[in-house]
């Protein structure tokens, strides 16, 4: 049963999210391995949020510098592996993500902090 705390939370997600890794597969047939992008899980309730910082302009006069935090909520019992591709669906538009933090595990939800991915590393 999913105690009243997490089903308040996850009420709040309003996208869905697959997580893919490039991993080694091994043909059953040719017994060949080779790297292939496998998927982790897919259409998983989630929710994105952004979280904007903005520095006052600096002591030599420069402009102030705005930087963008990305973070993900979803379930904790779900594992996303360090340099996994995440692609988030949410409010109509779906947007590929890298996995860039350690996840910060709570009771009933985690939050990973996002990057928009630029290929596997």
């Amino acid at each position: 049963m999913v105690n009243p705390r997490r089903k308040a939370i996850q009420s709040l997600y309003r996208g869905t999210c697959t997580v893919k890794v490039w991993e080694e597969v091994k043909d059953p047939i040719t017994k060949i391995t080779t790297k292939k992008e496998v998927t982790k899980f897919e259409n998983e309730p989630c929710k994105l949020s952004y979280v904007n910082h903005t520095t006052t302009a600096n002591p030599t006069g420069g402009p102030a510098v705005i930087t963008q935090t990305i973070k993900l909520s979803l379930a904790p019992e779900l594992e996303v592996p360090p340099g996994s591709k995440i692609i988030v669906t949410q409010d109509g538009k779906t947007t590929e993500f890298a996995r860039s933090g350690e996840p910060e595990v709570h009771m009933d939800h985690q939050h990973i902090t996002l990057e928009l991915f630029k290929g596997y590393a």
